[in-house]
């Protein structure tokens, strides 16, 4: 496709209707994929396909995405089967006196963890959710504190995974001079408005002073007219298969056998400079000789164990995949350029910074990519900022936030994915019981760029 029309619309309004009716987020990606590639071309469609997944899975974001979570997914196992997840459960049971103080602790683990969104995702669900379970917190709150304390978290922090991304595009774009691009990062952080709100937001719902709404509501009652620690199953619920606690060591866990893991892995790393795959190999590294040194279980079941805990993440390394394959179609078919285009004609150096807001929410949400949508548009949007005379930190602002909310908001990003994935919760279930307060932190987040500007 040459010039972008109306019809790159069509792939992700499909994507989004089949995952909501059909419940499969894989499923619906991937008939996505192959609308868009009809679109371009019908002969050459199952071809294109072909071509497309192939060179998905020979991109190096999707070979570390494997390796880090499938390591995870292997280490979680090693933490339950010790019995260490456990111990930490009772430990922070001590400390959680109810519903309200469960979920703000979730929120605080958030808040320590601000690395990575990744490792923050599953971390913080797999840590919390026993704790949330026994209050009879749905699945879906939990999943929806630890989404907000994931990406908007770790987007306002100047050292993490998102800022050192972001920053070197900043300097490979020339909006930032070389070395300075962490620099000009934080200058927008205070303008990441939705990021600020959304994080506000979860601690207030958290707190107790902003109710479950829509969707969470309902979830919410599921989980509270049932026994303690039980998800039922309903419309928008899941319930909680702990298939791991019958062979976990309930009585003999120890603490140090979970923190001590997960210290190791987020001080790593950092010392690698915010590099995850790293971290996790010289965690594990250490972690398996330390539970052999214990006697916890022999090394052949150690490997069984890591091996299982692999295979748990297929389901969300699965989802990511079909989300870039969908990428890949969106962007040979000029959706970002389409977006930006219909939009030119409306924006002054006022209107760009809420303007540049929606647009890409709008399209972070409609691709599932909150990274790579914005190595295609930052060349388009910054120099016409610069035309306009518009506030730079404001619009980086606006592009961050917008990021933001697609990581979270979109029913198929990694983050979302990883966020149901740690806390036990179906992938639709959280998505759709956290869109109305991810809208709500983005309508504000809206008014506040019109305002500012």
């Amino acid at each position: 496709m040459s010039e972008p029309t109306a019809l790159s619309l069509l792939p992700p309004v499909v994507v989004l209707v089949l995952a909501i009716f059909l419940r499969r987020p894989i499923l619906a990606l991937v008939l996505g994929a192959l609308s868009g590639l009809l679109l371009l071309g019908p002969q050459a469609a199952l071809g294109g396909f072909a071509e497309i997944s192939l060179k998905v899975m020979q991109d190096e974001t999707i070979g570390w995405l494997i390796l880090v979570c499938g390591s995870f997914g292997a280490l979680i196992a090693l933490l339950v089967r010790t019995g260490g997840a456990l111990a930490f459960g009772r430990a922070a049971l001590k400390l959680a006196k109810g519903r309200r103080s469960s979920l703000l602790m979730t929120c605080v683990l958030g808040l320590v963890i601000f690395v990575d969104d990744y490792l923050n995702a599953l971390t913080v669900g797999e840590t919390m959710k026993r704790v949330t379970d026994r209050f009879k917190v749905s699945r879906e709150m939990l999943a929806y504190v630890v989404d907000s304390t994931a990406a908007p978290v770790c987007v306002l922090v100047p050292l993490s995974t998102w800022a050192v991304f972001f920053g070197g595009l900043l300097e490979s774009n020339g909006i930032a001079e070389t070395g300075r691009g962490i620099g000009v990062y934080m200058e927008a952080i205070p303008y990441m408005f939705y990021a600020w709100l959304s994080v506000l937001l979860v601690v207030l719902v958290a707190a107790g002073l902003v109710p479950a709404i829509g969707p969470m509501r309902k979830a919410e009652m599921l989980a509270r007219h049932g026994s303690a620690g039980a998800m039922h199953v309903g419309e928008l619920s899941v319930q909680a298969v702990e298939q791991e606690l019958t062979q976990a060591d309930k009585e003999g866990g120890k603490l140090h056998n979970f923190l001590v893991p997960l210290l190791l892995l987020v001080g790593f790393t950092i010392y690698f400079d915010i590099d995850v795959w790293m971290g996790m190999l010289a965690t594990l590294a250490l972690v398996v000789p330390f539970y052999l040194v214990q006697g916890l279980m022999p090394l052949d079941e150690m490997l069984e164990q890591m091996m299982e805990g692999f295979k748990t993440m297929l389901p969300a390394i699965g989802t990511v995949i079909a989300a870039f394959i969908f990428k890949d179609v969106c962007d040979q078919l000029l959706l970002p350029q389409y977006v930006v285009e219909s939009l030119k004609p409306y924006m002054t150096a006022q209107l760009l910074p809420a303007l540049v807001f929606v647009a890409m929410a709008l399209l972070a949400f409609a691709t599932g990519s909150s990274w790579g949508i914005f190595a295609v548009t930052i060349p388009i949007v910054m120099p016409l900022a610069y035309a306009l005379d518009a506030n730079i930190p404001l619009v980086i602002g606006a592009l961050l936030s917008a990021s933001a909310f697609g990581s979270q908001a979109c029913f198929y990003s990694d983050s979302t994915v990883l966020a149901a994935q740690g806390s036990g919760c179906n992938l639709i279930s959280h998505a759709l019981t956290q869109l109305p307060y991810t809208l709500i932190a983005a309508g504000l987040a809206f008014i506040g760029f019109l305002l500012i500007a």
